[in-house]
């Protein structure tokens, strides 16, 4: 029998949420272990903070290939096999006696990490231009919850006592297995010039690449940064900082990081109906305000749950930031297709390789508190450039 187009879409939809599901399972299951690897490996704050530098590193060099493996061999194709290939890179850095192999592991994970991100993220564009109105929010939704799923069963590995590979081997597998199963619903055809008949023609007018487009890129980067600093705090500062600084117990420690994610869910699901009602530009305008507010409570707190109110009210502010850069990125006329969202998507991982050594040095030099001010300053600089998202709605005009 054959399938209707309508169906055949929606299947599309369930592959596109899948794949980014995993990618935030897969790495947020190592997340709240890692105190147990620094302390295992006997790392001071700031070597902590270079090997953790080690998976933007990998990112760096391995994304700006994205474009052209995802116009080769299409989005999906290129987002399950990169996902695998994310999942063995986080056994790796599990299983890893030496800091050494854990830096590489994470250098082999960050490589595979941000070409999975950019083919994940093209892929749900393709199905949101299909759709005719705003999904990318909502994939970004299900990325966070991937990541609360993967910490929620950090944190109770961690409370049964069960081995560190042992969890990591058997979350890493089922999740390897989910992203290769969703390839056989994926969209099919081609990602280069689908679809963007319009988008061509207006680029074409544009006459290519302007010095307007290179500082919208920098504005859109530097948004995409922003936002990026939040996550960066949740994967590999939140559990050290109630643990080390306020004096949590390891359960009580994976909660902040726990609690972040799910606010950033929480905001990712109601991001596209609040953009397609008062636009990104305002969307991204709040969240900035509540990133900057929600880092200045937790970092000025004396309580777990105080720090964990401040974190959560970080996560759901930061929720939006990245995905509208995503989308703003890759609409800019004068590009092709797919790489101003490359461009981003790449250049972005210069957060994740400043932040956590620079970090780690506040860290050792004064304290973990003055450290996370670096993502405070994020939530400034996202709510001083949002004036350059578009302040339309995002539903398909008629």
């Amino acid at each position: 029998m054959t399938m209707t187009p309508e169906r055949a879409l929606r299947r599309a939809h369930i592959a596109a949420a899948t794949f980014f599901f995993v990618n935030g399972a897969v790495f947020s299951s190592l997340v709240p272990r890692y105190p147990e690897l620094k302390a295992e490996l006997g790392m001071s704050a700031t070597l902590y903070g270079v090997v953790l530098a080690m998976n933007p590193v990998g990112a760096m060099v391995a994304g700006v290939a994205a474009a052209t493996l995802i116009r080769r061999f299409g989005s999906a194709r290129v987002a399950a096999v990169t996902s695998v290939g994310l999942a063995a890179g986080i056994l790796a850095a599990a299983s890893s006696p030496t800091v050494l192999l854990l830096a590489i592991s994470f250098l082999v994970a960050g490589a595979m990490d941000a070409i999975a991100d950019v083919a994940q993220n093209a892929n749900a564009l393709r199905v949101q231009e299909r759709r005719g109105r705003s999904i990318i929010n909502s994939m970004h939704a299900i990325w966070s919850a991937g990541a609360v799923v993967g910490g929620a069963l950090a944190a109770g590995a961690i409370a049964l006592g069960v081995p560190l590979t042992t969890h990591i081997l058997a979350t890493s597998g089922c999740l390897a297995v989910g992203s290769i199963l969703a390839l056989r619903w994926a969209l099919p055809g081609p990602d280069s010039e689908v679809g963007r008949t319009e988008q061509i023609r207006v680029a074409k007018a544009a006459g290519g690449v302007t010095p307007k487009v290179v500082l919208l890129l920098i504005a859109l980067l530097l948004i995409a940064i922003g936002g990026g600093l939040v996550e960066e705090v949740g994967f590999s500062w939140v559990s050290l900082y109630l643990r080390d600084e306020i004096g949590a117990p390891a359960q009580i420690a994976a909660a902040g990081f726990v609690g972040l994610v799910s606010a950033q869910f929480l905001g990712r699901m109601v991001s596209d109906r609040l953009v397609d009602r008062f636009g990104a530009r305002a969307v991204v305008t709040v969240a900035g305000i509540l990133v900057a507010v929600g880092i200045g409570l937790a970092i000025s707190a004396t309580s777990v749950w105080v720090a964990c109110v401040g974190f959560a009210l970080a996560g759901f502010g930061c929720a939006p930031t990245i995905p509208l850069a995503m989308q703003e990125a890759d609409r800019i006329p004068g590009l092709r297709p797919g790489v101003g969202l490359t461009i981003v998507t790449w250049l972005m991982r210069l957060a994740f390789l400043v932040a956590p050594p620079l970090v780690g040095a506040i860290a050792d030099a004064s304290s973990l508190r003055a450290g996370l001010t670096v993502s405070l300053a994020g939530g400034v600089v996202v709510v001083l450039l949002a004036f350059v998202m578009s302040s339309r709605s995002t539903q398909k005009q008629t």
